[in-house]
């Protein structure tokens, strides 16, 4: 009886331990789906941050691991990030590649959010291209047509273009570009968000040049989770944009 008895108990205690192994490997899978294998092949990593992610110890960042930041510095016709121009000087010290970006307000006339852009971010040659940010806005699409929104949206493209020199680029949702700009911005480059999928795809099959992957990002010198990107290309190919918008010399 005895050995019958630590026959079962040796049984019970494999069986649970097999249990443990399965269920760890069960939570390594959900988590490595989150950060999706397809953005860690990408040679070009990058994040953005606001004064979200608080006070940053950009020291401990090092401009090896990412290639280039982002940085909210305005949004609407009349916000300015609180910690964008910490962030701007820090970032650029510590030698990593910075761009801004401002928080595209639909019901807002585009010149006046252009403006405040322009007021707020400096003009240096070798800061990266300004980013727009559309987000979906329920009220302000109900209130516009497509062609109203469009015809704004690329105001403040040009303006940006014409002030800085450099190509401004496009942030947005897979659903917000889908409904309002598949189709009438064939030449703007575009960084798409997508959490959902290994691996961001568009109806009409226009390429994307970043890949917002992640908003639980960990970094180093952050306490906060971060947004985290890639690039499309490779690292030759990053370089060579790097020289067309002038941020580095050959």
């Amino acid at each position: 009886m005895k050995a019958a008895r630590k026959s079962h108990l040796h049984l019970v205690r494999t069986l649970t331990a097999t249990l443990v192994i399965l269920l760890l490997c069960l939570i390594s899978l959900v988590l490595f789906q989150n950060q999706p294998a397809e953005a860690q092949d990408h040679p070009v990593q990058g994040f953005d941050v606001s004064h979200h992610q608080g006070n940053i110890d950009w020291k401990k960042i090092s401009p090896h691991k990412y290639q280039f930041v982002y940085l909210k510095a305005t949004e609407g016709g009349d916000y300015q990030d609180p910690s964008f121009q910490q962030n701007w000087l820090k970032a650029r010290e510590q030698g990593l590649h910075v761009g801004a970006y401002h928080y595209y307000r639909l019901c807002r006339e585009a010149k006046i959010q252009a403006t405040n852009f322009i007021a707020t971010v400096p003009n240096k040659t070798d800061a990266l291209a300004p980013v727009i940010d559309l987000e979906y806005d329920a009220n302000c699409l109900q209130n516009s047509t497509q062609e109203q929104l469009l015809k704004q949206i690329q105001v403040m493209l040009k303006m940006l273009h014409q002030h800085y020199g450099k190509p401004p680029i496009i942030y947005t949702s897979k659903t917000f570009y889908h409904i309002v700009l598949m189709g009438h911005m064939p030449h703007n480059a575009l960084w798409i968000r997508d959490y959902d999928e290994a691996y961001p795809k568009l109806k009409d099959q226009h390429g994307w040049m970043f890949w917002q992957y992640t908003q639980q990002g960990h970094i180093e010198g952050i306490q906060q989770p971060v947004d985290l990107n890639v690039y499309a290309g490779s690292m030759t190919q990053w370089q060579s944009y790097l020289r067309y918008l002038g941020v580095i010399h050959h």
